[in-house]
């Protein structure tokens, strides 16, 4: 046990002395021992591939406790917004933490955007991407982008033959918007901006994901203001058109605890912040 005492920065006694306590505990002898040689015994032999397991348990919780106190090991989750997810900044930063933390759980949730700013605030969600401004002091705000609003209309319409159209003229065909008690901030933009217009709302069917929306559109059961990143959609019976008004945005914001936020939240905002930055 000599050489293993040095390697293990210890004097042999108290080596030899552990080594028959685990004995004593196992309630078998682990080496058979001569003045001249130490062998392991059969048990030994057996016990070995399961105390190197144990050892290699012990390395990879400490690892894992080093990524936990630097950042960057943990969970994270996500809320988002429907019209969000078809953003190439969501799929960019999404890819981007993923690949830069991969030892991070990150748990993805759909939701609209009025539902995000609780989940926020009561800490069922780290991080919400919504279209709607929070109500509550403990929810944070960041603006990313604003996003330009098309007019989606079915290819059978007369307004898919214009290069543009006005809110005026969408307003003699029933509106699809997301359901009133959803909470959607995209609903939320586009009646701010008729109202701002001075232009009346003509209600029609309602839609509780985006995809829906778009798909009421192409069977000609209305018309729609969406995000143009909706756009990559693609339906086959639905035309974008760009508005006349040059005020018809829909905001891109990123919602996080307004007091202490966690590592990996900043670590998301500054994935996220650095990709906004260069498009």
């Amino acid at each position: 046990f000599g050489r293993a005492a040095i390697r293990l920065h210890l004097a042999q006694p108290p080596l030899t002395r552990q080594i028959s306590a685990l004995e004593a505990q196992l309630g078998f002898k682990l080496f058979d021992r001569t003045s001249r040689t130490v062998t392991l015994t059969a048990q030994g032999r057996s016990f070995l591939p399961y105390a190197r397991g144990v050892l290699e348990q012990v390395d990879l919780a400490q690892a894992i406790a080093d990524k936990l106190a630097a950042g960057t090991a943990g969970q994270l989750s996500v809320g988002y917004a429907s019209s969000i997810a078809l953003s190439d900044l969501f799929s960019q930063a999404i890819q981007s933490f993923a690949r830069q933390f991969p030892d991070v759980q990150l748990t993805l949730v759909e939701s609209a955007s009025g539902s995000l700013c609780a989940q926020v605030a009561d800490g069922r969600l780290d991080i919400g991407l919504s279209r709607m401004v929070p109500q509550r002091p403990e929810v944070q705000a960041l603006s990313l982008a604003e996003e330009r609003l098309l007019a989606a209309v079915s290819k059978g319409s007369p307004l898919a033959t214009l290069a543009e159209v006005s809110l005026a003229q969408l307003s003699a065909y029933p509106l699809i918007l997301f359901p009133a008690d959803y909470g959607s901030g995209l609903n939320q933009s586009i009646e701010q901006l008729y109202r701002h217009h001075g232009v009346r709302l003509h209600l029609g069917p309602t839609g509780r994901q985006i995809t829906s929306i778009i798909a009421l559109v192409a069977a000609g059961q209305g018309v729609a203001l969406v995000p143009e990143c909706t756009q990559s959609l693609m339906n086959k019976g639905v035309t974008y058109r760009p508005l006349v008004e040059g005020d018809a945005y829909a905001q891109l914001l990123v919602l996080t605890p307004a007091e202490t936020k966690s590592v990996l939240v900043e670590a998301f905002l500054s994935v996220i912040a650095g990709i906004s930055h260069t498009r």
